[in-house]
């Protein structure tokens, strides 16, 4: 029973760990369909920042099974202040799925004042629109 008990401590303990680890990451994504409800895997995400009048790369992930991407700020590195963007290459995503889109990508623009905080962007997809906001 102590076994037992240990082995289904140490499970949630582990996933208590990767939780801990992507919330040290200050920049997670979440991607819906809204057209089944459903989380869209396997969508190419890019980070970039704005350095003068261009947009510098610094990382790009592909969502999971759950359509989420925990740690998108490149790791090692201190979050600034300033202006990001964050292109979802939905054209890809939908190709993929045998489907038509008005959107072969979309890009969020949005500004990190406080550098402390966590910063989530969720989008609601489908092929003909979106939405998105602020994340907790």
């Amino acid at each position: 029973m102590n076994v037992l008990r240990n082995s289904l401590a140490a499970i949630g303990l582990c996933g208590l760990s990767s939780l801990a680890l992507a919330a040290g990451n200050p920049l997670s994504v979440h991607v819906l369909n809204l057209e089944n409800g459903l989380p869209s895997p396997g969508v190419k995400v890019t980070l970039e920042q704005q350095v003068g009048q261009d947009w510098k790369p610094l990382s790009e992930g592909v969502t999971n099974e759950q359509g989420r991407i925990a740690e998108l700020f490149p790791a090692g590195r201190a979050l600034t202040a300033g202006e990001y963007r964050v292109v979802f290459k939905t054209g890809e995503y939908f190709r993929q799925a045998k489907r038509e889109t008005f959107f072969p990508e979309i890009p969020v623009i949005f500004e990190v004042r406080q550098t402390e905080q966590h910063y989530h962007i969720p989008l609601l997809l489908s092929p003909y629109g979106f939405s998105t906001y602020r994340g907790s």
